[in-house]
């Protein structure tokens, strides 16, 4: 496949207050905009659909290094194919990295969780740390970069402990994850709170995601701490998570990927449509889909599959975007317990024409009025792409036993959300249903759904007392779900490293950074082991 290994992409602000697009480096280190706004790329590329299918013929790290150099990253061409032998080696324990099954006639579905963690935020979290690493080291080579970087991270459960596991030991980066208290499976919590490293911290906050979320995002808008780190600590903040473009560019990856394998495959006829249902609440992992579609795969419908917490499946459906009166439900799918969709900035930037002053407008109404609407037009071009629906709780789970039932695989409740919505919105096309974890991530739902319990119902005496790893193991012998990863099986072995807790308003979160500046030396020198 040829590429323009000349081009720099630069990349540019949605809310139009950075006067200057920044390259690929400058773009990821600094995570996010000047008042508030996320950066996407000046350009994109295009594939032929002879180049897509090319891909199929390649490992998964060569076709990852293709597409970057497409992206015109400002990274030599050797040093990006070396980066991506990195992230995608051998902490994958499948050689495909995110490989396609065909579950049922018609409805494939895309393994997203092959990875350390057990979770499709591998696939960028793998990734985003060895390019983070790497853009430290040219812009430091320029003169341009700060000694040190503190990565702060707002997790629903999965993303903190990929972004943990990434960043863990990596010279020149600290990183801080915040995940709801309470909020978050027992295999989750156990996964943050015995990450080691000696530059990782984690705390719990009160309250629920967007509480963190907004929390953290405070903290980044606070030029006072900002100033404070700089000057005490010789730390910049950064971000790991979906609002980095590093998250994202990823992801669009193993769309081009997954469509490359399945004409190899011969599930599809090269240039046949194909739709995908994503599982979302942060609209990170559909927005890649649809940028994988402007790139050439020929993806038809776009699947936006919601839980319990339905505003993108309202706002997809009526073009208002309204969380003023909306509860926040804790459900079996807390990666997607989210209200804010931080993603869905960088979609409506694109379906309105890439129009600043929309965006500016939109992100005011929602953080004064906690509500927005788009314009006819742009609702117009949302509804080109893409349809929505949602899942209850009690439909997540039953659907993981029919799915058992009648085809012998095993979903974790995410994934159920979205074969459901499939099931529902699908046509005549064939369907790629996204899947975001391994079921042993959430056992003791996925134990509820074989046994046929309600979503709510308390688990059974005779394994309520099972740790989440003593579950899972009970869960694979009864209902032969095969092995659960090393990863997971090993965590009531490993101690518990971290169980603060703190309260969900910024300066509460500028409080736990610098309790933990004080009991450690920032990471100036570890090495990655």
């Amino acid at each position: 496949m040829t590429t323009n290994t000349a081009y720099i992409n630069r990349y540019l602000d949605t809310r139009g207050l950075c006067l200057e697009p920044l390259t690929f480096t400058r773009a990821i280190v600094k995570g996010i905009a000047p008042g508030g706004g996320l950066f996407v790329p000046q350009v994109l590329p295009r594939f032929s659909l002879d180049e897509i299918v090319a891909l199929g013929s390649l490992p998964y790290a060569q076709q990852a290094a293709c597409v970057y150099q497409r992206f015109g990253v400002d990274l030599p061409v050797q040093k990006t194919a070396q980066l991506m032998a990195l992230a995608y080696g051998d902490n994958f324990d499948s050689p495909a990295v995110a490989p396609v099954v065909e579950v049922a006639p018609g409805t494939h579905v895309l393994e997203l969780w092959h990875g350390p963690t057990s979770a499709f935020k591998d696939m960028a979290l793998q990734c985003l740390p060895v390019f983070f690493s790497a853009a430290i080291e040219q812009l430091r080579a320029q003169g341009e970069a700060p000694e040190d970087f503190l990565i702060l991270v707002a997790t629903s459960g999965d993303t903190g402990k990929a972004a943990l596991e990434g960043f863990a030991d990596r010279a020149h980066v600290n990183i801080i994850v915040y995940y709801p208290h309470g909020g978050v499976s027992d295999i989750q919590f156990k996964q943050m709170a015995t990450q080691r490293g000696a530059n990782v911290g984690v705390y719990g906050v009160r309250g629920n995601f967007d509480n963190c979320q907004t929390a953290v995002k405070g903290a980044f808008g606070d030029a006072a701490f900002n100033e404070q780190l700089a000057a005490q600590h010789k730390l910049a903040l950064s971000s790991a998570n979906s609002i980095n473009w590093g998250r994202l560019l990823p992801q669009i990856v193993y769309y081009l990927s997954a469509y490359a394998q399945m004409v190899a495959q011969g599930s599809l006829v090269a240039g046949d449509p194909l739709d995908v249902c994503v599982p979302t609440g942060n609209f990170g992992n559909i927005l890649a889909a649809w940028y994988a579609k402007q790139l050439g795969v020929p993806l038809d419908r776009l699947f936006c599959a919601s839980n319990e917490n339905r505003v993108l499946t309202d706002f997809i459906n009526t073009g208002t975007y309204d969380i003023s009166n909306r509860a926040f439900v804790l459900t079996p799918s807390p990666s997607m317990d989210i209200l804010v969709s931080s993603n869905l900035e960088r979609q409506l930037f694109e379906l309105s024409g890439r129009d600043p002053a929309a965006i500016r407008a939109w992100m005011q109404d929602l953080s004064t009025h906690r509500r927005f609407a788009v314009d006819r037009q742009t609702f117009a071009r949302l509804r080109e792409h893409f349809s929505a629906d949602a899942v209850t709780n009690d439909e997540s789970l039953a659907t993981i036993k029919e799915v058992h039932d009648h085809h012998g695989y095993l979903l974790d409740p995410h994934t159920a959300v979205a074969w459901k919505v499939a099931e529902r919105l699908r046509q005549s096309n064939p369907v790629l249903v996204v899947s975001t974890a391994h079921w042993a991530k959430f056992g003791g739902d996925v134990y509820r759904a074989l046994k046929g319990l309600p979503a709510a119902s308390a688990l059974p005496p005779a394994v309520a007392t099972l740790s989440g790893t003593e579950l899972n193991a009970h869960i694979a012998e009864k209902f032969a779900a095969g092995a659960v990863p090393t990863r997971l099986a090993e965590l009531d072995t490993l101690p518990l490293r971290f169980s603060a807790v703190c309260n969900s308003t910024y300066t509460d979160i500028e409080t736990a950074v610098n309790e933990w500046l004080q009991g450690h030396t920032t990471n100036t020198s570890l090495k990655r082991r």
